[in-house]
């Protein structure tokens, strides 16, 4: 009976199984830290929302910080504080530390929450939770396909981009307009931009391990800067989700 266990391309075909497996391991590794980031920043986020809006509010009337917060012009800064932070991370994650990235994030996301807090003016707590529990079942089907699917994401993703620039542009106008119908608009495709951006921004995190798998600071980084567009991607989901889905107070 002939030996195979010496057979070079029986050993080579178990070697290539092997090398595989390493990287399937590697690549749920590095999805799950992704997703676990995301998922911290989200309670950060979450905790500094409705921690602001208890010390704003007291029955049904703005405290000293409240007033503070939501009426005096230090409400430009809480407005504008997240996107200030949010830009820094992304131009200088490549000179960072992972824990200083981190470190950032997590501010970025308390800040993001704070000045979230003002849907709980407007909004129902009961809306609001049952939206977040939509969006996450949403995120979580559409993270799912764009991780699995053999198909080429790309041209949808730029396709989405420009209808972010878009929706941002409709968004300004409507400041000055107050349409009700035009926010109705903004609203429709903000989930439907958003939902293709969950998809194609999970596609990129997943084929971004090839390239960063040999260096355990790169992958750190590239695991924060993920976890940061999956991050923005939930949080806009959720809230053009909620003014369609919110009861006002």
């Amino acid at each position: 009976m002939a030996d195979y266990r010496d057979n070079p391309l029986r050993n080579g075909s178990v070697t290539g199984q092997t090398a595989g497996a390493e990287i399937d391991q590697g690549l749920r590794a590095y999805m799950l830290r992704v997703y676990n980031y995301m998922a911290l920043a989200l309670a950060v986020t979450g905790i500094a929302a409705l921690g602001t809006f208890n010390l704003a509010v007291s029955d049904g009337q703005l405290t000293a910080l409240g007033a503070t917060l939501y009426t005096s012009p230090l409400k430009w800064v809480v407005m504008l504080a997240p996107l200030a932070l949010v830009f820094f991370l992304s131009f200088r994650i490549n000179k960072m530390s992972v824990a200083a990235a981190q470190t950032t994030f997590w501010i970025y996301s308390a800040l993001v929450g704070i000045s979230l807090s003002t849907i709980f003016l407007v909004f129902t707590a009961t809306s609001i939770t049952q939206t977040f529990f939509v969006t996450a079942a949403a995120f979580g089907a559409l993270s799912l396909y764009g991780y699995t699917t053999k198909r080429d994401l790309s041209a949808m993703g730029s396709f989405m981009i420009m209808g972010l620039f878009g929706l941002i542009i409709a968004m300004v106008v409507n400041i000055f307009l107050q349409s009700s119908a035009l926010q109705f608009a903004i609203s429709a495709i903000g989930v439907l931009v958003f939902a293709g951006l969950t998809a194609w921004d999970t596609q990129k995190i997943k084929s971004m391990y090839d390239h960063v798998a040999h260096d355990e600071t790169m992958m750190g980084r590239a695991a924060i800067m993920g976890a940061l567009n999956l991050y923005l991607d939930f949080i806009n989901l959720f809230m053009f989700l909620l003014h369609f889905l919110g009861n006002r107070e």
